[in-house]
């Protein structure tokens, strides 16, 4: 079982992947390269990946296996990085 903290260093760590991504002018990142990057399950990553765009933070092309198929940062989203300091475990309680 996922612990809390575990959880919000694994959506920490998909919103500086896609701010990285958005910082080179590919807004949008593969599910796949998501999850090879950051060597996140699918249940894990699906999980965070849904928190974050039910809280408004990324936007979600979901597969038919309820997995990332792509995703990328809201205008809140960036925002929201542009605010925070989420370098360490104490980030974003998104």
């Amino acid at each position: 079982m996922t612990t809390l903290r575990e959880r919000r260093t694994y959506r920490n760590a998909i919103l500086r992947c896609l701010y990285g991504a958005v910082e080179r002018n590919r807004p949008e990142v593969s599910g796949t390269a998501l999850r090879d990057e950051l060597q996140l399950p699918d249940d894990d990553l699906s999980a965070a990946c849904a928190y974050l765009a039910d809280e408004g933070l990324v936007a979600v092309d979901w597969t038919s296996h309820n997995t990332p198929a792509t995703a990328s940062l809201t205008h809140e989203g960036i925002r929201f990085m542009e605010e925070e300091d989420i370098s360490g475990d104490s980030g974003p309680t998104a």
